[in-house]
């Protein structure tokens, strides 16, 4: 006779996850890794058995590589390909299978060596590195236990960790294959031949990070880690360089310990969750093997870790996948600290004298961690990496980073003054006079007219005629609050929640969702703010969720697409939003919706998340108004229908303009062909802002097209009095609608929607704003 286990017999939860990442250090390769995380979640779980199965290099065949309470025989020997029985159709289907009384499933494969036709609850969850199946993992019970939402998200969360873990064992073992141990290659310079950085002068240029203007005084962070000094001995006491290495590697681990609880204090546990990677390499077997084979050769400890390290650096280099060249920072990060170790050079001069902009070739995760962030004025790196983890912790911080600037280090010398303008992705070291007066005069002016603009912070945005005009804020970092709530915005219209999973180094769990979206809210004291779900895909991805490769990203697997085939993870952030609702008003924006079955399927989500927090008692707000972004043409076409399903829509111009007109706003080539103006565009809103009337239903444009006056004055003029955009705008915004008569609005964007030509109309525009 079977026996039902109740919920409460589990004890799965945070510290289970604190547990798992505390393994890593207990472990020294991958399978005695995966071995204890097993037997940890068995116990956390009350479970019978945890069984881990991977996929074995051929991408097809899943192995048992780690069980509680499956045979130990049975490990290396059960074999499944993708789809072949239940473990199988949960790695071929990537999503939670839970069922009781396995063995009368039709999918059901019985291996007799594994002793587990004993087992009454089959629950299997999947392993994903972006998007990739990498395998599963497997809870059986003797006793029949029906799993609840919270516990299969729990064990999700924990399939997630464990999918890491074996992604960062995996490039270690990678590394091992591709590497050839061999000498540092010369460092190429970026200066051209016969010209010295003296005589160097004009303006350098890369890429905007994060926005913002600065001038200062420079720092050159100086990140040779030293191996270009370090050449072979003879004579080497191997027995004293082998016990050298061994302290050095003791010392270097706990400096990344402390390294980590200094990022999660200054910013969050999530930012900190890197230097689980730099532990993961300090205890790799392979790592340690290597450099003890080059000590035994008869070189010194010194020498081997740069022949290894180096190694592994061009393996790095040699990868095909952006992503992991970019990992190369973690691995030079890791030489760095424990050659210091080594040489007893402590790393503690990285101390910034004075507020200055820092420079320098690449930024590491521990240089971020030891710096005084409140002296770094600015950031300017010759790495291109923008999904490094130091430039995410630099937006996180709201610093002005350029990044991709070549030659850095060797066109500007530390007694420079620079000009760091990081909207334009430029700068001007030791500018000339006339550019260092042009830039303060803008600067001046800047200053003036944001202290004229900002008396109208608390007036509100009415047109002449007396027409209120709603104005709101875009937002994705927290740094974003304060500058909305500075500049007058009225709530959110429109906060990108891509940003938070961004900076996170697997998906935020339900908790973290929950006091990051509280937080905004109870900071607009009352005001509206509206919630974007996860929307990534297109040229927004996350460095632990692998996409796949596509030829038109904009119109492939995106946005709402992908939370609807991860509902798991979908429903774990509405219930995360539902939950902030009870700290003010919310509200719930579904992305690039194109279907009505799309908009039908978020909010029965919605309901099933609810009904899930009222099964586990917590409180959450019951009625909470959705909406749907409007950003392709069938989304127009089918708003009608749309209206008769949702509380308001949210324009998003930026978006609809590019799929209108097939220009890609990014690319320069059809940078002319992007044209807010164009007929199309203005018939399109036109024919929105008619359904909504006819339906009673809200609208909020969203999108950069209202920053422009001209622009502006034709969505007034269409009847629009709700925008969403960058805070700082939002001051010039208000002086230019306090000046403008929406009747006459009105009328001349009739006229300009009988024209055929953009040019004709943007002339017919600007003839109201001029007179």
């Amino acid at each position: 006779m079977t026996r039902v286990k109740k919920t409460s017999d589990l004890k799965l939860g945070l510290h289970t996850l604190q547990d798992i990442s505390a393994l890593i250090l207990r472990s020294h390769d991958l399978d005695e890794t995966i071995n204890n995380i097993v037997h940890l979640v068995a116990e956390r779980a009350h479970s019978e058995v945890c069984s881990l199965y991977l996929l074995d290099e051929d991408q097809r065949t899943l192995v048992l590589r780690a069980t509680h309470g499956l045979t130990v025989e049975s490990i290396g020997q059960v074999k499944l390909q993708i789809g072949e029985g239940l473990t199988g159709k949960v790695a071929a289907e990537q999503r939670v299978v839970a069922i009781s009384n396995p063995r009368n499933h039709p999918d059901f494969r019985f291996f007799h060596e594994t002793g587990e036709e004993q087992f009454h609850t089959f629950v299997g969850i999947p392993l994903q590195d972006r998007s990739a199946s990498i395998g599963v993992l497997v809870i059986q019970t003797c006793d029949i236990h029906h799993f609840s939402e919270d516990e299969l998200a729990t064990l999700t969360t924990i399939a997630f960790q464990v999918a890491s873990i074996v992604v960062n064992a995996r490039l270690l073992d990678t590394l091992h294959r591709y590497e050839i141990p061999g000498p540092p290659a010369p460092a190429a310079s970026a200066s051209e031949p016969g010209t010295s950085p003296a005589q160097q002068t004009i303006a350098l240029y890369g890429k905007m990070a994060y926005p913002g203007i600065v001038t200062g005084s420079v720092t050159i962070l100086d990140q040779d880690y030293g191996f270009a000094d370090i050449f072979d001995e003879c004579n080497i006491d191997i027995n004293a360089e082998l016990t050298r290495l061994d302290e050095a590697l003791r010392q270097t681990r706990i400096q990344t310990l402390y390294l980590e609880k200094r990022v999660a204090a200054q910013l969050s546990q999530e930012d900190a969750a890197i230097f689980h990677t730099h532990l993961m390499i300090l205890e790799d077997r392979g790592f340690i093997e290597r450099l003890h084979h080059l000590i035994e050769e008869r070189h010194s400890a010194p020498y081997a870790l740069k022949r290894v390290i180096n190694g592994y650096l061009a393996a790095f280099a040699r990868m095909e996948d952006p992503y992991l060249r970019e990992r190369a920072a973690d691995m030079e990060d890791v030489g760095r600290r424990l050659l210091a170790n080594l040489v007893g050079r402590a790393p503690e001069g990285l101390q910034l004298q004075q507020p200055s902009i820092l420079i320098a070739k690449r930024l590491l995760p521990s240089d971020m961690a030891i710096l005084d962030h409140e002296k770094i004025q600015g950031i300017v790196l010759e790495s291109n990496e923008a999904n490094s983890h130091s430039v995410i912790m630099a937006k996180s911080l709201g610093i002005p980073t350029v990044i991709g600037v070549a030659g850095a280090t060797i066109h500007i010398s530390p007694n420079d003054q620079l000009i760091l303008d990081a909207n334009a992705g430029c700068l001007y070291p030791n500018p000339s006079t006339s550019i260092l007066d042009e830039y303060l005069r803008l600067e001046r002016d800047r200053v003036q007219e944001k202290e004229r603009l900002l008396l109208l912070r608390d007036v509100t945005a009415t047109t002449r005629d007396g027409h209120e005009v709603f104005l709101r804020a875009n937002i994705g970092l927290i740094s974003d609050v304060d500058v909305a709530i500075n500049h007058g915005a009225l709530g959110v219209g429109l906060y990108r929640t891509e940003f938070l999973y961004m900076t996170h180094s697997g998906f935020p769990d339900r908790d973290q969702q929950y006091q990051w979206y509280k937080k905004i809210v109870e900071k607009f004291s009352g005001m509206p703010v509206t919630i974007r779900t996860l929307d990534i895909g297109g040229d927004k991805t996350l460095p632990y969720f692998r996409q796949p490769q596509e030829n038109n990203p904009f119109m492939g697997w995106r946005s709402v697409r992908i939370s609807l085939d991860y509902p798991d993870i979908f429903k774990v952030q509405l219930e995360a939003i539902l939950m902030a609702a009870t700290a003010g008003p919310v509200r719930v924006l579904f992305p690039m919706i194109s279907n009505l079955n799309e908009i039908r399927t978020c909010k029965e989500l919605v309901r099933q998340a609810a009904q899930q927090l009222e099964q586990e008692g917590i409180n959450y707000h019951p009625h909470l108004q959705i909406g749907a972004m409007i950003e392709i043409p069938a989304a127009i076409q089918l708003a009608p229908h749309l209206a008769q399903e949702v509380d308001f829509f949210a324009l998003g111009t930026n978006d609809l303009i590019q799929y209108l007109l097939a220009a890609d706003r990014s690319n320069p080539r059809v940078q002319n062909h992007y044209d807010p103006l164009h007929p199309a565009v203005l018939q399109s809103i036109d024919q929105l802002v008619a359904v909504t009337r006819k339906h009673g239903t809200e609208l909020c444009l969203c999108g950069e097209m209202a920053t422009d006056p001209v622009c502006l004055l034709a969505l007034i003029g269409l009847g629009i009095r709700d925008f969403s955009l960058s805070a700082p705008y939002i001051p010039q915004l208000k002086n230019i609608i306090n000046q403008i008569d929406s009747g006459a609005a009105e009328t001349i964007t009739r006229k300009a929607l009988e024209l055929g030509d953009s040019t004709e109309i943007r002339s017919l525009l600007e003839s109201l704003l001029d007179y």
